[in-house]
C-alpha cells in the first residue's frame, strides 16, 4: 500500500511505516495536480501538514484514498466531516508538536521581553556607530519570573505552554470553555516532579490578570481577541499568538501597538498565509515567525512516528 507524504514526514516516520510494509512516496506534488497523481498511483494514505488541503472534489475523485492523515494538530486545511461521512479516515497528532509550540511561545516572550526582536533588526545597522543609543533603548526589559501567564485555550498546547511558564517562576491563569481544571504535573531532569491544580476563569479576568497573554485556540468564526478585547486587557500587557491566523484581529492588533495599549507582540500564524500583510511584516513592535510553531527535530520524529502507528492499526 503507498503513503504519499506530500509535505514531507520525518525519517522516524517512514522507517516506521516501511517497516509494516508501506511503500512511502514522499514527493511534493502540485495542488492542481494531486488528484490524477492519487489516482495514477493508487495512493491509499495521504499525509499532509499546512501547505496541502484536501478538500471535497480531491474526496470525491480518489477512490483509493483510505485514510487523511495531518501531521499536527489543526484540521482546516481538510473537509473533515466530509471526509468521514465518505468512509475515509481522518487523523491527526495533537499531542506531538505541544511542547515545541509551547517553546517558540517563551522565546517570543523572552525576546520581546528584552527587546531582543529589535535589537537583532538594529545592532547590524547601527551598532558600530550608535552603541550607546541602543543600549539606552533597550534598557527597560521586564523579566517574566512573578508576572502572571494569561492562556486562552487550556488544551494539550495551552497546557504545555504553562508548564513551561510555571517552570520559570510566572502565575498562570487560564480560559477554557470546556474545562473546568487541570492538573499539570511538571517533570525534571532527575526524576522528580511537581503537580499544580489550575482552575480557569472566565475570559474576560483572564485579559484583565494578564501580564502576557498566549492564545492557543482552534481556528474559528469571528476574532477571539479584537478590539473589545484589547481594551480590556493591562496596559503594555504582550500578546503571542502561536494558534491559527485569523483569531486574532491583526488591524485591531496593529492600532492597540500604535498606542501603546499593548506594548509589543509576536504572531507565528497570520491571517493571511503565506503573504501576510506588509504592515506586519515591518512593525518594529512584533516578533515574527512563519508558522514554525511544530518545526523542531523532536517534535517532527514524534508526528512522523504517530502517524505511522495509527495508519498501521487501521489498516493493518
Amino acid at each position: 500500500m503507498k503513503v504519499l507524504a506530500n509535505d514531507g514526514i520525518s525519517q522516524s516516520g517512514i522507517d516506521a511505516l516501511e517497516k509494516d510494509g508501506f511503500e512511502v512516496i514522499t514527493t511534493t506534488v502540485a495542488q492542481e495536480q494531486l488528484i490524477n497523481y492519487i489516482n495514477e498511483n493508487q495512493i491509499v494514505v495521504l499525509l499532509v501538514r499546512s501547505a496541502t488541503t484536501v478538500r471535497k472534489d480531491l474526496i470525491d475523485a480518489c477512490p483509493s484514498l483510505k485514510i487523511i492523515g495531518r501531521g499536527g494538530v489543526g484540521m482546516d486545511n481538510i473537509d473533515v466531516e466530509y471526509a468521514r461521512e465518505k468512509g475515509l479516515k481522518v487523523i491527526n497528532t495533537p499531542a506531538a508538536s505541544s511542547h515545541s509550540v509551547a517553546e517558540l511561545v517563551f522565546g517570543h516572550l523572552y525576546g520581546l521581553s528584552r527587546f531582543l526582536h529589535s535589537s537583532n533588526r538594529e545592532m547590524p545597522l547601527e551598532g558600530d556607530k550608535n552603541f550607546k543609543g541602543l543600549k539606552k533603548a533597550y534598557a527597560k526589559g521586564t523579566e517574566l519570573k512573578g508576572k502572571t501567564l494569561g492562556v486562552l485555550g487550556f488544551g494539550r498546547i495551552g497546557q504545555a505552554t504553562a508548564k513551561v511558564a510555571l517552570g520559570a517562576g510566572m502565575k498562570v491563569v487560564a480560559f477554557d470553555p470546556f474545562l473546568e481544571k487541570a492538573n499539570l504535573e511538571l517533570e525534571f531532569f532527575d526524576g522528580q516532579t511537581v503537580n499544580f491544580d489550575i482552575e480557569t476563569i472566565s475570559k474576560e479576568d483572564v485579559l484583565k490578570q494578564a501580564d502576557f497573554l498566549t492564545l492557543h485556540v482552534p481556528a474559528q468564526d469571528g476574532y477571539v481577541i479584537g478590539e473589545a478585547e484589547l481594551n480590556s486587557m493591562k496596559d503594555g500587557a504582550i500578546l503571542v499568538n502561536a494558534a491559527r491566523g485569523g483569531v486574532v484581529d491583526e488591524l485591531a492588533l496593529v492600532k492597540a501597538l500604535e498606542s501603546g495599549k499593548i506594548s509589543r507582540a509576536a504572531l507565528d500564524v497570520f491571517e493571511k498565509e503565506p503573504q501576510p500583510e506588509m504592515g506586519l511584516l515591518m512593525n518594529p513592535s512584533l516578533s515574527l515567525t512563519p508558522h514554525t510553531g511544530a518545526a523542531t527535530n523532536e517534535a517532527q520524529d514524534r508526528i512522523g512516528t504517530e502517524l505511522a502507528q495509527q495508519i498501521a492499526s487501521i489498516l493493518l
